[in-house]
């Protein structure tokens, strides 16, 4: 390849070469990140030793303000095929992100007859100047975060364009001649102001790609169910009211994303759709109608719909309602606040530290957490959160597409397992934090939608738990009786004097399965009645006896009851212990009932069995109804075994999960069946030779934490490697699952003794790491036959990426590999070069790329940056976001490595040297 410097010059000039020499780099010259880059590069240009025709990439700061300059010359350049001017790399006092300083280009720059790439983004541009629809070879086009209002119609001259990205701009209008633009695959209009589409819009028929998020549509023309190439079509976050039915049938249609819309009514044909997602749509949801509380006026006034990357949301005296992603909303009325208010939210994954659960609560959402806590609304604010249940088949509708949105979302969301049937036994309360404790919240349930509706006066955290159905009375001194909605032969009669002053009493009932029942004890003699639960606002005992009402246990009548078989258990929730007082009460058999009387609550139990002592038996019965059957699995994935995916399935649904797996992962069969309770921490630990490869927020000395809930998923997937080398051989060790919280060491008797009642053991599945094959970038041999040193890129102080990172972000590349290597500054040549050396394998094809490039600069000081960046002007933000993730775990290791070693800034170079020498 020719040389941008003169090579004459080179080998016969003796001076220090020039500053700004260094930032040549073959065909390519980056000065985007580099302080005072545009005087290196005027410099660079008046530089006769330079062959100006032969640079091919370049990236300059548009914040800079030597760029008007820098433009001037820029014709001169007439070999460019890339050409990136973006803003956005300073900051102003309050850390945002400031624009350039483009607010237009000189018509010279039509002379560029080459390029091929062209990124604007983050300037101040108010129009698209016209000499960039003068360069006709252009096959993407950026301009992302300007002020563009108005396209012109000579747009159409791009007829090469492939990438046209113009997010987060101010566009009201959209011409037709976008429809010219053929060879179009991408179009990015999300965040702007666009009210309607053009009808000849249909013209881009290799469109894959349609992002209209974010905008101000109400309807779409007919003519997009032309469209036939389309993949992905997002129209998430706008006021459509209707949308044409032919979008159902796109033959090449993946994605349909029509959430945070005004949808009321859906054809039936896109309800059926596999791909569509539609929450935060008011489906089946009548107009509002005014309030009939007078202090609460109906909200009518603004509507905002926020996406996955927003954090807050301001709220104004006027009122408004906000659609927050996956589903939670809020209603404030108007006078709520009496000046702005900014509110900040996140959506939280479940853990023992954000989720409380009583002993029979089962977790149907994710947590719902709203800043600030001490905020005091003027009237109450109306929270909705979605829950999920299974509808039958016959009746899915609304549930289906609940659960097909559920599937796709980002987050792990809850499995659909409760059913209407059973929830007729239980209930669906929202659960908040008080300040002091955390209490159920007074709860309405759309059905319809599978929402759970409450008011609140202030702020906090909340999600939705499915717990006993909790009946209540108030018991005044002339006495009461409290019937339970779920067993109506349960009943509570307070006599008059029973209290002098008014009580709260608060009953819950729980159905016992004689067949449960029978399987856990192994005694196919034993029944009992349903588990009453009572408890009572005073701690005081009743001033005369309650009578309590239980049905007989089931199978029993009075006219066959054997009353030495008939036990009662007075139980404790705090101790968790079962007491026979059979002698303390005296029964009243009828033919179906058991009455008796008692001076205080707490829960009682009636047994009809031939056992004498049955407390601990009692105990384990009541333990085991808490528990899952649920089995362990441990995979790895087939194009990358160092990647396992850990998973605690329940019991029911392991055949499918696995059928679901088999065509990505492989491994060994799921673990033997295992109970555990709801809301119970566990923990996951590579032995035998393995290891966890780097540490997560989820992990603990290298052990993964859990934490299971029937209706999550459950699952993570990380990363392994192994202590051994495996150049020569296969590596096999296992994973092992442990009850409880990660222990400082895993005691001996855990490993050695792995039964019995008292072991924290549950699960070992077998692993194997294969023998290490020779990758591109990975154990490569220099020139001399010696192995080349670790490519690492970055260092530890700013962060660095491993060898085996790179690998990792190597295996997320897909077809777009081009499109990053150049972004990454790699020559057209260069990827032609290698595309058709691994013509027949893409994997090498991505490997080759990447550590080629990385082979080049991973001694410069800003090559993670110029990666992340890559990835994002390439559409990868989550290769991008993952590449952040590991700088910052790497840094705070690195930091903590100094603090273990007295390097922080309070100790002296002195004591910093002996601290080190002693370590």
């Amino acid at each position: 390849m020719e040389r941008i410097l003169d090579p004459l010059w080179e080998e016969t000039n003796a001076e220090e070469p020039a500053p700004y020499l260094q930032h040549l780099a073959d065909n390519r010259i980056t000065l985007d990140v580099v302080p005072n880059g545009c005087r290196f590069f005027l410099q660079l240009t008046n530089d006769p030793r330079c062959h100006l025709e032969l640079v091919e990439f370049l990236r300059l700061n548009t914040n800079d303000v030597l760029i008007p300059q820098a433009l001037n010359v820029l014709p001169r350049y007439t070999g460019l095929k890339s050409l990136v001017l973006k803003g956005g790399h300073d900051f102003d006092e309050n850390g945002k992100t400031k624009s350039g300083l483009l607010s237009s280009l000189p018509s010279e720059l039509c002379s560029l007859s080459n390029l091929q790439h062209l990124d604007l983004s983050f300037n101040s541009l108010t129009e698209l100047p016209l000499c960039v629809t003068s360069l006709s070879c252009l096959s993407s086009l950026l301009l992302c975060y300007n002020q563009i209002r108005t396209l012109p119609d000579t747009i159409s001259n791009l007829r090469n364009l492939e990438l046209l990205s113009i997010m987060s701009n101010q566009l009201a209008v959209l011409p037709g001649e976008i429809g010219q633009l053929g060879k179009l695959k991408t179009l990015d209009l999300s965040e702007n102001k666009l009210a309607c589409l053009p009808e000849d819009i249909a013209g881009l028929q290799e469109c894959t790609e349609l992002d209209l998020s974010g905008n101000c549509l109400t309807e779409l023309p007919e003519t997009m169910c032309q469209l036939v190439s389309l993949q992905q079509l997002h129209l998430h976050s706008n006021l459509l009211v209707s949308v044409p039915v032919g979008l159902a049938v796109l033959p090449s249609l993946k994605c349909l994303d029509l959430k945070n819309n005004q949808l009321r009514y859906v054809p039936e044909e896109i309800m059926n759709c596999p791909c569509v997602r539609l929450q935060g749509n008011p489906i089946g949801v009548a107009e509002p109608t005014p309030s009939t509380d007078d202090h609460v006026p109906v909200l009518k006034s603004k509507e905002i719909y926020l996406s996955s990357e927003d954090k807050s949301f301001l709220v104004t005296p006027d009122g408004g309602r906000v659609f927050l992603p996956l589903g939670p909303q809020f209603c404030f009325p108007l006078g709520a606040v009496s000046s702005n208010v900014t509110i900040y939210f996140r959506i939280l994954p479940p853990d023992q530290e954000h989720v409380k659960l009583g002993h029979h609560d089962v977790l149907l959402s994710y947590t719902l957490e709203l800043q600030p806590h001490d905020i005091q609304f003027n009237q109450d604010v109306e929270i909705c959160i979605p829950y999920f249940v299974k509808r039958s088949m016959r009746k899915r509708k609304v549930g289906k597409i609940i659960a097909d949105i559920v599937a796709e979302d980002s987050l792990d969301v809850p499995n659909i397992l409760v059913t209407p049937r059973t929830l007729r036994k239980r209930e669906v309360v929202i659960r908040t934090y008080s300040g002091e404790n955390w209490t159920d919240l007074a709860t309405t349930i759309c059905t319809k939608r599978n929402l759970a509706i409450c008011r609140v006066p202030h702020f906090s955290w909340f999600f939705v738990v499915s717990r006993l159905v909790k009946d209540q009375c108030q018991v005044p001194k002339d006495g009461e009786v409290l019937f339970s909605s779920v067993d109506q032969n349960i009943r509570i009669d307070f006599p008059p004097g029973a209290t002098e002053e008014t009580r709260t009493i608060s009953m819950q009932v729980l159905p016992v399965s004689t067949a449960d029942l029978q399987r856990i004890t192994g005694d196919s003699q034993s029944t009992t009645s349903p588990l009453l639960c009572l408890s009572q606002s005073s701690s005081d005992n009743f001033l005369c006896p309650v009578k309590i009402q239980l049905p007989l246990p089931t199978g029993v009548t009075g006219d066959t009851l054997d009353r030495s078989r008939l036990v009662l258990l007075h139980g404790d929730p705090q101790a968790q212990n079962w007491t026979d007082i059979t002698s303390q009460v005296v029964f009243e058999i009828t033919h179906i009932y058991a009455r008796f009387q008692v001076d205080h609550f707490s829960w009682y139990w009636l047994w009809y069995t031939t056992k004498t002592y049955i407390g601990e038996m009692a105990k384990n019965v009541y333990t085991r109804l808490r528990m899952y059957q649920v089995n362990f699995v441990a995979l790895q994935r087939k194009r990358d075994p160092e990647q396992v995916l850990l998973q605690c399935v329940p019991k029911q649904k392991v055949d499918t999960t696995m059928k679901k797996l088999k065509d990505r992962y492989k491994g060994p069969e799921p673990s033997d069946m295992v109970e555990i309770v709801e809301g119970e921490q566990f923990f996951a630990e590579f032995e035998q030779g393995l290891q966890l490869h780097s540490e997560r927020p989820d992990c603990v000395n290298g052990k993964i934490v859990f934490v299971f809930y029937s209706r999550m998923k459950n699952i993570k997937e990380v990363y392994m490697t192994s202590q051994a080398d495996r150049k020569e051989k296969d590596v096999k060790g296992q994973v092992s699952f442990y009850r409880g919280s990660v222990p400082a060491g895993l005691p001996k008797e855990a490993t050695k003794h792995r039964k019995g009642p008292n072991s924290h053991w549950m699960a070992t599945l077998p692993l194997k790491l294969p023998k290490l094959k020779l990758q591109y970038g990975e154990n490569e041999m220099g020139k001399n036959g010696q192995s080349l040193p670790p490519l690492n890129l970055g260092n530890a102080e700013t962060g660095y990426l491993t060898e085996t990172n790179l690998s990792s972000i190597a295996r997320r590349i897909g077809h777009e590999w081009k499109t990053i290597g150049r972004n990454l500054g790699l020559s057209t040549g260069e990827l032609d070069r290698i595309s058709y050396n691994k013509r027949d394998n893409l994997d090498e094809q991505i490997f080759d790329m990447l550590f080629s490039w990385a082979r080049k600069i991973y001694d410069q000081q800003d090559c993670v940056q110029r990666l992340i960046e890559a990835m994002q002007e390439s559409g990868r933000q989550d290769i991008a976001e993952e590449i952040e993730a590991v700088i910052k775990l790497g840094k705070q290791k690195y930091e903590q490595s100094i603090l273990r070693l007295g390097l922080d800034q309070g100790n002296s170079s002195e004591d910093s040297a002996i601290a080190m020498s002693q370590s």
